[in-house]
């Protein structure tokens, strides 16, 4: 009987390997792109032509001499591996020596380049196995030019299999913009054809730790025509908060720029990236820690927008997973899990009098500023700043909630406390409250609503029942919630359900059945602190005393995310004084005698 099993034609397994490694334009401009990232370019120049399969990446790195252009299409050939030693100490993004070669088994390369020490450089066609088919000597800039043509001619049925030239184009610009965040003091440029497709301004500044700040503020600026996507439209600078946190370690670091929750979220978790040293991958476990950090801080149903680039010692990643690279064995993931979720929940503990301008204020700021007449007077350069506030805060955050609503609580330390002070509240549901800056109007029962949250959060506690509560018609779903959450209930006849512990703030109340009914039908833990937190918070129309005022806003600026409530509902809105200034005027310099 002859043998069925057969070694596969030398050229089918190199076209299958090529096949893996460039699968799409998109793959064409994220491997040349990282090559010219490795060569230490500043500016990367990347031209597409897609209705013709023709794609052209251009960089001002160091070049190849004449000599390397002859290896550089040979199937694993590289600088970047010197020993087997190396492979367990990756620093550059691309390692393998399979790029090139690919592109030269699925369409036809050229590649042309220069030292900068070298008077010419030299230009090569390579045939379809890497080697030089053509060479000759060319005027050229320092740098490197790579041109791909007749992408997958030769391997129709993938060209079939692609999806259409917009969904490529989507593609493409995802992947600049992953290389762009991750590498801010390289400039950018993408044209159609010979039609810029970028903003002229999308330009890294090396100087700069802000650099996913300035990336989502030029994405969100991009119009219709251009390669720059859509999806954050919504997103201003200052909705984004960036911070740098080294750790113990080594070479160890991680950037953080994430969405402020009280003004940007997605319908979609697709703005939650992680990109370690220098690439965008997929780490799930990571990703997920992200989510549970913003967990409570947003809208239902909405997810964060969030950059987390993690700066590791080579020795501590295992590229070898994928061979896109989007995907690695990364160790001690459980801590970096820790520290990621740990940096996300101390960049959204500000206190409330460094929170700056909520989108609520701005859009009243600019409505204020649309209400201004073009005046004929002189104005001064700057609006004079509303006083410092006085030290009566202090003087009333050692007074209580009135009627009982804060029984048990205490009042945060004198120290955290900023320089918001009650003066009013309105409509017997907002807290008008002086601030340096402006004034501020919160939402007493969501204010209260954190406040407790936070604090069940870290004390939740029982207490016991006598009598019993009887509850009935329970599914077993809803005995399974009341159970989870820690209280004591058993069956006490037909369909009838004896509860004999209930949640402190509970424990007084005369809607306590109602409020196990709502806690019975959440879906964990935190459902349940939530809804506590709700029921017992101060309700909309209960008057409130100054004192009481001013201790619910003492103790909602003492929590650890003051923007949003837990269901993602924003607490304040806040006007500022220099918007006040323009509408009354006072910029106007009309003369002593008028008393401005």
């Amino acid at each position: 009987m002859t043998a069925q099993i057969q070694a596969l034609p030398e050229d089918w397994v190199q076209r299958m390997a090529a096949g893996e490694v460039i699968d799409s334009p998109a793959a064409v401009v994220r491997e040349l792109a990282e090559n010219a990232l490795d060569a230490g370019a500043t500016r990367i120049v990347i031209t597409l032509w897609l209705d013709q399969w023709r794609i052209q990446v251009a960089d001002n790195g160091a070049g190849m001499t004449r000599e390397d252009l002859q290896q550089a299409a040979l199937s694993h050939c590289t600088s970047k591996l010197q020993s087997s030693d190396d492979l367990w100490n990756v620093r550059s993004l691309g390692f393998r020596g399979e790029a090139l070669h690919s592109l030269a088994q699925l369409a036809e390369l050229e590649i042309g380049s220069r030292p900068p020490a070298d008077a010419a450089g030299c230009w090569v066609v390579f045939d379809r196995q890497g080697q030089p088919a053509e060479m000759e000597a060319v005027a050229i800039a320092p740098g490197t030019i790579v041109r791909v043509s007749q992408l997958f001619g030769d391997w129709l049925p993938r060209r079939q299999s692609l999806p259409s030239p917009a969904q490529q184009l989507r593609a493409i610009q995802q992947g600049i913009q992953h290389l762009a965040l991750c590498h801010p003091g390289v400039t950018w440029q993408v044209y159609q054809g010979d039609a810029q497709a970028t903003d002229p301004r999308a330009t890294g500044r090396p100087e700069s730790r802000t650099e996913a700040r300035e990336w989502f503020s030029i994405w969100g600026a991009a119009t219709a025509a251009d390669i720059l996507p859509q999806v954050l439209s919504t997103v201003a600078p200052q909705d984004l908060y960036h911070t740098h946190v080294p750790l113990a370690a080594p070479e160890t670091a991680l950037h953080l720029t994430l969405g402020l929750p009280d003004r940007c979220h997605r319908y979609r978790p697709d703005w939650v990236k992680v990109a370690v040293n220098g690439r965008v991958v997929r780490l799930p476990e990571l990703e997920q820690a992200i989510l549970q950090a913003f967990r409570q801080t947003l809208p239902r149903d909405r997810h964060p927008i969030c950059f987390a680039h993690l700066h590791l010692p080579p020795q501590h990643i295992d590229w070898n997973r994928h061979p896109a690279k989007v995907e690695l064995y990364l160790k001690a993931l459980d801590d970096w899990r820790s520290h990621l979720q740990t940096a996300i929940q101390t960049a959204l503990h500000q206190s409330p009098a460094d929170l700056g301008q909520t989108l609520y204020g701005g859009r009243m700021g600019q409505l204020l500023r649309s209400a201004e007449a073009p005046g004929a007077y002189e104005r001064r350069l700057s609006p004079p700043s509303m006083a410092e506030a006085t030290g009566e805060a202090g003087a009333a955050a050692s007074d209580g909630l009135t009627d009982g609503l804060t029984d048990g609580l205490t009042d945060p330390p004198m120290e955290a406390l900023t320089a918001l002070r009650a003066i009013a509240q309105l409509h017997q549901m907002y807290i008008v409250a002086e601030h340096p800056t402006g004034i501020w109007l919160v939402e007493q029962h969501i204010a209260h609503e954190r406040v407790l949250y936070e604090q069940l959060r870290d004390r939740w506690q029982l207490l016991p029942l006598d009598p019993p509560l009887i509850l009935s018609q329970l599914s077993p779903a809803q005995v399974a919630q009341l159970q989870r959450i820690g209280l004591d209930i058993a069956p006490f006849g037909d369909d009838l359900w004896a509860v004999r512990t209930l949640p402190a703030p509970l424990h007084e109340r005369e809607d306590a059945a109602a409020a196990l009914l709502e806690l019975s039908q959440g879906g964990d833990f935190e459902s349940a602190l939530v809804a506590t937190a709700c029921r017992t918070a101060i309700r909309n129309g209960t008057p409130l005393s100054l004192p009481a005022m001013q201790t619910l806003l003492n103790q909602w600026q003492a929590t650890q995310s003051p923007r949003t409530c837990p269901h993602g509902r924003p607490i304040a809105l806040q006007l500022q004084e220099t918007s006040l200034s323009r509408f009354f005027r006072r910029h106007w310099v009309i003369g002593k005698s008028h008393g401005i």
